[in-house]
């Protein structure tokens, strides 16, 4: 489970009080796609704290909790096996 923050200080707060009850808990910079400037990338605090308590030092630190759940995936496209066929009046 992660939580997401864009300030260094409150990212490794929160690791600090995760570490102090007992958890395991690290930091590591968060990529996002599109993002050309390096001190632009959010901190991502990587726990096994219950869900609970790393919402809310998530609430309290003004980040957003990451469950990490995937998007279910789409149904395939129901495509075409071939050409269409399009007859126009002067063809015929």
């Amino acid at each position: 489970m992660r939580g997401i923050f864009f300030d260094e200080d409150d990212a490794r707060a929160v690791v600090a009080r995760l570490v102090a009850d007992g958890y395991d808990a690290h930091t590591e910079r968060e990529r996002l796609s599109g993002e050309d400037d390096d001190e632009d990338h959010p901190w991502a605090v990587l726990t096994d704290a219950p869900e609970l308590v790393l919402e809310l030092l998530v609430d309290e630190y003004d980040g957003w909790l990451d469950l990490g759940e995937e998007p279910a995936p789409l149904p395939p496209l129901d495509l075409p096996t071939g050409p269409r066929k399009i007859k126009r009046p002067h063809d015929v």
